[in-house]
């Protein structure tokens, strides 16, 4: 019995100290990615400079083409700084029209992924008509990325949730491609920014999201179903409106491994590096 009264007290403690050891681990552990449009204004001046900059910020991985550059050349220089390229873009019309050369070009880079951030339609207005056909399209192009061994992956945008039977027409493009070859990538923002709910979709729809920007919303913004709003309103995560650690909880859950953060606004030295203290600040 003495014994007992005197181990008690020890386990409680050891308890009690594995409780804040568990509770103190790191949230974000995914590799450090950054979306190559955050760096729009400087990639065009000097590639490799920018590149530096991007590994100095402590980045390994980028998603993005290789501009100008070839996609050899361009490969190399990251290669030389050791960043990886796991996903990379292509525009709708040219995804439609050369599948096979995005294919060829996207492995070169050696991306896993080829993602697509705009459906084209008029008046800012996404139509049922729109969406059918970027299903249709979708499906053509994703094959042939899959016989080539890639992921495509759908980025929505926001103006994807019009309203349609039950629905959205976000819903619509989800459930009606093909999961063997249509994938998707979830832009926190812009989901957001279109009225959708980031963790209710990654429960949703689980495992067809493959990757995800992060980005915060200026707080106050006014939203709408345009998918477009003031680049000064991406502001360094934690200080806006989305609620980051939430949704990178549940985008654990849902197997999403790679992370871009991506800053449109014009002070991405500034906010780039909060962003990065930010998500390296969270704890589970």
């Amino acid at each position: 019995m003495y014994m007992i009264r005197k181990i008690l007290p020890m386990l409680l403690l050891l308890a009690i100290v594995t409780e804040i050891v568990v509770a103190q681990k790191p949230l974000f552990t995914a590799p450090l990615g950054v979306q190559a449009y955050t760096f729009r204004k400087s990639f065009p001046l000097d590639v490799a400079k920018t590149l530096d900059t991007i590994k100095m910020m402590g980045f390994t991985e980028l998603e993005g083409g290789s501009g100008k550059l070839s996609s050899e050349a361009f490969r190399k220089l990251c290669d030389e700084r050791g960043i990886s390229i796991p996903s990379t873009g292509a525009s709708y019309e040219y995804l439609v029209k050369y599948p096979d050369s995005v294919a060829y070009k996207a492995k070169i880079l050696g991306s896993n992924y080829v993602m697509c951030a705009w459906i084209p339609h008029d008046k800012g207005v996404l139509t049922l008509a729109n969406a059918q056909q970027a299903v249709e399209d979708f499906n053509r192009a994703g094959k042939i990325l899959k016989d080539n061994g890639l992921t495509f992956c759908y980025h929505a945008h926001g103006y994807e949730f019009q309203p349609h039977e039950n629905g959205t027409l976000l819903d619509y493009i989800i459930t009606k491609t093909n999961p063997e070859y249509v994938s998707f990538q979830m832009d926190i923002m812009w989901i957001y920014f279109g009225g959708g709910d980031p963790v209710g979709l990654l429960k949703k729809y689980g495992s067809r999201w493959k990757t995800m920007h992060l980005k915060d919303l200026r707080k106050g913004t006014a939203k709408d179903l345009t998918g477009l709003t003031s680049p000064e309103n991406d502001v360094p995560l934690g200080t806006g409106e989305l609620d980051i650690p939430a949704i990178l909880r549940q985008a654990k859950k849902t197997g999403i491994k790679h992370y871009f953060i991506e800053d449109e606004s014009s002070n991405v030295m500034e906010q780039v590096p909060q962003s990065i203290r930010y998500l390296k600040s969270l704890k589970n």
